[in-house]
């Protein structure tokens, strides 16, 4: 897959969530999912993976072979200082959009040589350029379909 059409599928599954959170029902946005969450805390647990997603990459492709420092997403979604249950989610979209649009800025200045650069993320491993792609692509389009779900 060429560098352009990986930058189109990222930007696609940007639009996509962003698609989904205009067509849920603010009446519904505290009313908790199937696995638990509610509509609210999958926005805030976006915002938050992206702001960390948007540093990632920008280390993987600075200082290849650095830690990627995970992070317990449920822990944060149950922290009451973080507001996943009571914060608007108004911030959460603008950072959502600003550290995507960001990261597709860098993607679309992407080498194919870069793609392999890779770094030891603390949870799984070995992380590369290649995994980031792939995860942050599939990222929010999954939970675009954990808002739209029953």
């Amino acid at each position: 897959m060429s560098i352009e059409e990986i930058a189109k599928g990222y930007e696609a599954a940007t639009q996509k969530f962003l698609d989904a959170v205009a067509a849920f029902p603010v009446a519904k946005l505290d009313q908790p999912k199937k696995d638990g969450w509610n509509a609210r805390q999958i926005i805030h647990h976006l915002a938050d993976s992206e702001s960390q997603s948007f540093a990632r990459l920008r280390r993987l492709i600075a200082e290849p072979g650095s830690v990627i420092q995970g992070y317990d997403e449920n822990k944060w979604a149950a922290s009451e200082v973080l507001g996943y249950k009571d914060l608007p989610i108004e911030n959460s979209l603008a950072l959502f959009k600003a550290a995507r649009e960001g990261s597709l800025m860098i993607i679309k200045r992407l080498t194919p040589e870069l793609l392999n650069n890779s770094g030891i993320h603390s949870e799984s491993g070995e992380y590369s350029i290649n995994k980031w792609l792939t995860s942050y692509t599939n990222h929010p389009q999954d939970h675009a379909r954990q808002l739209l779900a029953d």
